[in-house]
């Protein structure tokens, strides 16, 4: 039955004074937001924490939720925004993969000498996955905004503060980068891309 409830009806029932039934979106997009952070963090409880401020912020901001985009993409901000000023807070720093840190991670894995056998043990969704977290965190993000979450080069606009032709040429060089690191690494895995 709360699938078939509108998340406008349930934001205008909030708003009204039915605090309760927020957990109905917190049900709905918990995953969501627990995998955003997940992204973001290696810590299982460090997302779960980012993903109950990620919550808390949408309650106490609902008011402010507009329904020119979809909740969904309204929450995806929170998320991204809460999980960046913690990165921030935690590190100072943000993470990028060069050629090196990639040229690690497929040593440390075995990826280099074992790449026949890898498409074996494991599905091409998570060598794919594994791809993508290779990638620059920034290009990482636009790829599954885009393709992992179904966000419109639009919604992808509004949830980075880019303009829909600059996140175009950002998401065309981040499929760029996402090729050369499967044609590096996962060619025999991923020959269908």
């Amino acid at each position: 039955m709360q699938e078939q409830i509108k998340d406008a009806d349930i934001i205008q029932q909030v708003l009204k004074g039915q605090q309760a039934v927020f957990s109905i979106l917190v049900d709905r997009y918990g995953h969501f937001v627990f995998t955003i952070a997940l992204k973001y963090v290696n810590s299982r409880e460090e997302a779960e924490e980012l993903a109950q401020d990620t919550f808390v912020k949408a309650y106490r901001f609902l008011a402010d939720f507009n329904n020119k985009s979809k909740f969904s993409t309204w929450l995806y901000t929170i998320a991204h925004n809460t999980c960046l000023s913690f990165l921030r807070k935690k590190q100072g720093i943000t993470i990028a993969a060069d050629e090196e840190q990639i040229n690690m991670i497929a040593e440390r894995s075995g990826m280099a000498e074992q790449a026949s056998h890898l498409g074996e043990s494991r599905s091409q969704k998570k060598v794919l996955a594994e791809a993508i977290h290779m990638l620059p965190p920034a290009d990482a993000e636009l790829i599954n905004l885009f393709y992992m979450a179904g966000q419109s080069i639009e919604e992808i606009g509004l949830i980075t503060g880019m303009d829909a032709n600059n996140v175009k040429v950002k998401l065309f060089r981040a499929r760029q980068k996402l090729r050369s690191i499967i044609e590096k690494y996962y060619r025999d895995e991923l020959s269908y891309l």
